[in-house]
C-alpha cells in the first residue's frame, strides 16, 4: 500500500469519482455547446464540477441569468433520462460499503433527482447523507458544499478527506480548508494531496473515532 490518511469525515463528489456518466454528459453539453456556436473543447473544459446554469455563465457571460436557469432545466430533464451508458467508476460499490457506519456524505453540483438516477443506473449505494444543487446557493468551485457536509457530520474541515475529480471540485475543497484525493488521470494536473486512477484498492479501516485510507 501507499499513503494512509487518518480522518473524522469522508466527503464525495459523484460524476467523474463515483460514477463515470461522461458519455452521456458531453453528448448532451456539446449539442448545447453547438446550438450556441460554441467550440465543443471550450465547453468541455468548463462544464465539469459546475451546476450547469453556472457552466452557461462561463460561457455565455453577457446572457441573462434566466435564460440559463431555463435550459439548464431542460438539460436536466434530459440528463434523469438519458442514463446509457452511466456506470459505476471501478471500486466504487464496494468503497461506499465499505464506508457504512463512518461519517461520510455525497456532495454534487447535480440535484438530488438526477444524482438518484445516475447512481442507481450505476449501481452505487446511495451515502446518508446527500448535498445537493438544491441545498447550496453557490456551485463549486465555491466551498459551500462541502463546508456544509462537514457541519452535518460533526467535522471540523481539516478533519475532512474529499474525493473529486475536476478542476472546479478540488478548487472548492482546497478552498474549504480540506485534503483533497484525485481520482481519475485527468485530476492529477489540479494538485491533489493525494492522486488514484479509481477506488479500486482504496482500503478502509477504523481506529477509534478516526477513519483510515489506506491507498493503493
Amino acid at each position: 500500500m501507499g499513503d494512509i490518511m487518518n480522518v473524522k469525515a469522508i466527503l464525495l463528489d459523484m460524476d467523474g469519482t463515483l460514477v463515470d456518466s461522461s458519455a452521456v454528459v458531453e453528448r448532451l453539453w456539446t449539442e448545447w455547446g453547438e446550438s450556441h456556436g460554441l467550440d465543443p473543447e471550450r465547453v468541455l473544459s468548463v462544464i465539469h464540477g459546475r451546476q450547469g446554469q453556472e457552466s452557461m455563465a462561463v460561457l455565455l457571460p453577457e446572457r441573462e441569468h434566466e435564460l440559463n436557469l431555463a435550459e439548464n432545466q431542460a438539460m436536466l430533464v434530459r440528463e434523469v433520462r438519458e442514463l446509457d451508458g452511466v456506470r459505476e467508476v471501478p471500486g466504487a460499490q464496494v468503497f461506499l460499503r465499505a464506508l457504512e457506519g463512518t461519517p461520510h456524505a455525497l456532495v454534487t453540483s447535480a440535484t438530488l433527482e438526477l444524482a438518484t438516477a445516475r447512481m442507481s443506473a450505476a449501481g452505487v449505494p446511495l451515502p446518508p447523507l446527500m448535498v445537493s444543487a438544491e441545498d447550496v446557493r453557490n456551485s463549486k468551485p465555491h466551498p459551500e458544499g462541502f463546508l456544509a457536509a462537514a457541519r452535518a457530520l460533526g467535522a471540523a474541515p481539516e478533519e475532512c478527506v474529499v474525493f473529486e475529480d475536476s478542476s472546479a471540485g478540488i478548487a472548492a475543497a482546497r478552498a474549504a480548508g480540506m485534503t483533497v484525493v484525485g481520482v481519475g488521470t485527468a485530476s492529477a494536473a489540479h494538485g491533489p494531496d493525494v492522486h488514484v486512477k479509481d477506488l479500486t484498492g482504496v482500503e478502509v479501516t477504523r481506529d477509534g473515532g478516526q477513519v483510515v485510507l489506506r491507498f493503493p
